[in-house]
């Protein structure tokens, strides 16, 4: 009885060791493979993992970023837990169907399930609907891919790993003008998109400061991305030799075989919404020939982490990882390094462990497959360094 009663105070006495953000962790039993969308993707102790959340769109036209970052966080979680370390993560993912109602509904899911770290929503306009519950719930929000501007102001804890649009728009100007890529350009951009006008208005903004013509402007909405003859007539009439897309891959497949259709060969060059427009079921990938874009990630780098990586991703999914699937695994590493510094434990409250995550976010330098010496300021920003890639031989390759 006594030697069973020293064994209850002694448990004790490591578990008030251990409540605390500076505590020296022990860390957890290793975790599992992913799961499927819905699913509790780790297998560890319950109280010895971390319960990291996302949302996406696993289902519906823009599966292809959902699964993407679904996936690269999966192979990042299994590296981290089979590591054995002071971290450990239990991963569980739900389908927003790149809606925002859904989104919310996925939400409140991962909420009910114990979420402590979120990887917020996938794209812009779920994310963004979820992240004032971030913000409220004291849960703290590491979004890989989620661009807008909206879904981190005024919330000093919900951050992103992907260029916001406003850079994006503001580096692609910079780079056709440093490049000389064209002299005549012509705009095509969604109008009811966050995403697409965010980038469109910085874009035009830096454009007129380095000197750049642009000749045709228009736009088209959700009910209108089918016909684009309107917009490349013109864009064609003006005298264009470069059209920048700031758009998804969906309506950019539409608008390079429509262009090819009518005999129209400008120069294209894309964002990040562009990746995966390779894998567009039906689209001639030899229409993507030369098309330029810019992006973070470069799945043809020679350099190990990145190799290590895609061979990993193809041999699990069959298919080449796209910048979505990188950033989700850099947001997944960027936790461990911040949950290590802090020396955080997974038996910590959310809110104890957004207030650790918030300092750490805005004081470290971060390292990983998307960028070297990463860093973000307050507003949940990061700043690295976007590379420009071009389409060659159906693969892409470093400009």
């Amino acid at each position: 009885m006594k030697k069973k009663l020293s064994m209850l105070l002694a448990g004790a006495i490591l578990a008030t060791t251990l409540a605390a953000c500076g505590g020296n962790s022990t860390g957890g039993t290793n975790g599992g493979s992913a799961a499927d969308a819905g699913a509790d993707t780790g297998t560890a102790a319950a109280g010895a993992a971390f319960k990291l959340g996302g949302h996406g769109p696993l289902t519906g036209g823009a599966a292809i970023y959902g699964n993407a970052v679904k996936n690269g966080a999966s192979i990042a979680v299994e590296e981290i837990n089979a590591a054995g370390g002071a971290v450990q993560f239990d991963l569980k993912f739900e389908d927003d169907e790149h809606d925002p109602e859904k989104a919310a509904n996925a939400y409140n899911a991962l909420k009910d399930w114990g979420m402590q770290l979120s990887l917020s929503g996938v794209t812009s306009k779920p994310a963004e609907a979820t992240s004032a519950d971030h913000y409220s719930d004291r849960i703290f929000a590491l979004t890989p891919s989620a661009s807008a501007v909206a879904v981190t102001e005024g919330k000093d804890n919900v951050f992103q790993m992907c260029f916001a649009d406003p850079n994006q728009g503001t580096a692609s100007a910079q780079y056709i003008a440093d490049q000389k890529l064209g002299t005549k350009i012509a705009i095509i951009y969604k109008n009811d998109d966050v995403y697409s006008t965010g980038i469109y208005e910085k874009f035009t903004a830096e454009a007129a400061a380095k000197g750049l013509e642009i000749v045709s402007t228009t736009t088209f909405t959700s009910s209108s991305q089918t016909d684009f003859s309107v917009q490349l007539n013109e864009a064609k009439n003006a005298g264009a030799d470069l059209l920048f897309l700031p758009i998804y891959y969906d309506a950019a497949s539409l608008i390079l075989t429509q262009a090819n259709a009518m005999g129209y060969a400008p120069k294209f060059f894309g964002v990040d919404g562009m990746d995966g427009i390779l894998t567009v079921e039906g689209f001639d990938t030899a229409l993507a020939e030369g098309v330029m874009l810019l992006t973070p990630f470069n799945a043809d780098a020679e350099d190990e982490l990145t190799r290590s990586f895609v061979t990993k991703y193809q041999e699990k999914y069959g298919e080449v990882p796209n910048q979505f699937a990188a950033d989700a695994y850099d947001c997944v590493y960027a936790y461990k390094q911040a949950l290590e510094a802090a020396g955080c434990t997974p038996d910590m409250t959310a809110e104890a462990l957004c207030e650790a995550m918030t300092a750490q976010f805005t004081s470290m330098t971060f390292n990983g497959l998307t960028g070297e010496n990463m860093t973000w300021d307050a507003t949940g920003a990061v700043a690295k360094s976007p590379k420009g890639m071009i389409i060659k031989n159906g693969a892409y390759v470093g400009m």
